[in-house]
């Protein structure tokens, strides 16, 4: 059984409608985008996919990735569903206390009561995630500074950042001492007596000191929400992925490649962390998608897709991912395909969201819900 999630990156207008410029400080191209969004979760959630998910991004004027605070949107996304998983993928490393990030994980989970997943990433738009960043001396990484010092200083901070999410997550109270954080503070003594810490709560001693932390409530989901690796592409990130038993999310079109790193992940987890991954597990799978009645038109519809991802997503360093353009028949071929070449539980497709008026993207929805879906369930 595979697990389909439509992914969008809130982009708020259509093609002509970006080219005029600055299309993100409209409000009215932002609410017709929410107006959209919940039309197209209310539907997916009600013909059978099973989550939906979106980014985190900043200072988006353009108007290519309006999505704000990602648990703004998380809720939005909750309110409009009753069924599907919210999947907010993800909290960006670099800009956020990682305290806060588990509360913010727990409080939604609980508030979608178990609806909700979420991603740890690491941070490449330079733009807004230097204007934001809580560390001046960790920021964002890309081919501009792979392999270098930042790239890796970068890494071993996000390390530490998904520790410390994780164990704040799964402990009642904890405490943490690292590179980057120390958790809480030496010394931290509460200014004043307080009965309730020491006889209703737990890591604060008689003499006020604190010596450990904990966030409430806990998560709903047990140990927690499913964690994953946005759009990942490399070895050395499923093995990391492997510790916390996360999922990357892999939009490679190449199935040696997947064979290759399904395969590393699942090594890792054995040989390292004494656990064998349930067959899919090791990664989801995904691409653009958008599906038509012929080939020939969802080709002619991919037109505006494929001009926003080149437009927008390779300055950045990301290359075309897997293009699933094309009927249901050739959808479905293309998904044997690849699940007969790595065990796939679990699809991410980014959708036209925002390029594509509504009825496009209804109808893509619609004929790959009816006509692909029940082939993998």
């Amino acid at each position: 059984m595979i697990r389909f999630n439509p992914f969008m990156y809130c982009t708020v207008g259509r093609r002509e409608e970006l080219e005029r410029g600055m299309a993100g400080k409209d409000p009215l191209l932002y609410q017709r985008m929410l107006d959209e969004i919940a039309e197209y979760v209310s539907f997916a959630d009600n013909i059978g996919y099973a989550g939906w998910g979106h980014p985190e991004h900043h200072l988006q004027i353009e108007g290519c990735e309006a999505s704000n605070d990602p648990t703004l949107m998380g809720m939005w996304l909750g309110m409009h569903s009753k069924r599907l998983k919210v999947i907010t993928c993800g909290f960006v490393s670099t800009v956020h206390n990682p305290i806060r990030t588990a509360e913010a994980v727990t409080t939604m989970d609980n508030m979608l009561k178990g609806r909700f997943s979420f991603g740890l990433v690491r941070g490449y738009q330079s733009r807004w995630v230097e204007n934001l960043k809580i560390r001046d001396d960790i920021g964002p990484v890309g081919p501009w500074n792979k392999n270098t010092e930042e790239d890796n200083a970068n890494r071993e901070y996000f390390a530490e950042y998904v520790e410390l999410v994780v164990k704040a997550l799964t402990n009642d109270t904890f405490k943490h001492q690292g590179s980057y954080w120390t958790v809480p503070q030496k010394g931290l003594v509460n200014p004043h007596p307080h009965s309730v810490y020491t006889e209703l709560g737990q890591g604060v001693s008689d003499a006020m000191e604190i010596q450990e932390i904990g966030i409430a409530p806990r998560p709903f989901q047990n140990p927690h929400p499913q964690i994953y690796g946005g759009f990942s592409a490399s070895m050395r990130t499923a093995k990391f992925w492997a510790k916390y038993r996360g999922k990357p999310i892999v939009m490679a079109s190449d199935l040696d490649f997947l064979k290759t790193l399904w395969d590393t992940y699942r090594k890792e987890a054995e040989e390292k962390y004494n656990y064998t991954p349930t067959p899919g597990d090791e990664a989801a799978w995904g691409g653009l998608m958008i599906c038509a009645k012929t080939d020939n038109e969802a080709e002619q519809l991919a037109h505006d897709m494929k001009w926003f991802w080149e437009k927008w997503a390779v300055p950045f360093g990301q290359p075309f991912p897997e293009m699933l353009f094309g009927s249901p028949d050739t959808l479905n071929k293309r998904i044997e395909q690849a699940s007969k070449a790595v065990d796939i539980n679990e699809m991410f497709l980014i959708i036209p969201q925002g390029l594509h008026n509504r009825d496009e993207v209804l109808t893509s929805l619609e004929l790959f819900g009816e006509k692909v879906i029940p082939n993998f369930s």
